[in-house]
């Protein structure tokens, strides 16, 4: 195969996107949300992955959280990979990491990106799925289930465990 039929037969596959996250907690085991300002809803600190320049989904979880609330953290473990249909989009592949739990210090540290986000807060775990829409609700909920039971990361669909 030449370089060009290698380039042509790329190009034709299919895309898929793919996003990152991490989830931080307090003490009391509330979840850090943040409110974007270009969209309905909240959401975890994260973002696209950039892929096209060498980006991993560790990575992109960690420099997303950085440029949205100004913590530089290194993501815990993985907690859930969760691949979400689109309608007019690509199928996204979303991960969540572990961000820990952050303390009284850290909070005050968070400094908000505000061309993208309004806000940020904490919200315990009965109130998410009224902050976040459709599958991002249940990944979260998913993640935090493989926090509480010490399971290993959980696949999901559309936010919904397979299997």
């Amino acid at each position: 195969m030449t370089t060009q039929d290698y380039a042509t037969y790329i190009a034709s596959l299919p895309r898929v996107l793919a996003g990152a996250a991490t989830l931080f907690r307090d003490a009391e085991g509330r979840v850090l949300l943040v409110e974007p300002n270009y969209r309905e809803g909240w959401a975890l600190p994260g973002g696209t992955v950039e892929s096209d320049d060498g980006e991993t989904p560790r990575h992109g979880a960690r420099r997303e959280t950085a440029e949205e609330i100004g913590l530089d953290i290194e993501p815990g473990r993985l907690l859930a990979v969760d691949w979400v249909q689109g309608t007019a989009r690509p199928p996204v592949v979303a991960y969540v990491y572990d961000g820990g739990v952050l303390g009284e210090d850290d909070f005050k540290a968070i400094r908000l990106q505000e061309e993208e986000l309004l806000s940020w807060r904490l919200v315990p775990r009965e109130e998410l799925t009224a902050h976040l829409p459709g599958a991002l609700g249940h990944r979260v909920l998913a993640a935090l289930d493989v926090l509480a039971d010490g399971t290993g990361a959980v696949e999901l669909e559309n936010g919904r465990r397979v299997g």
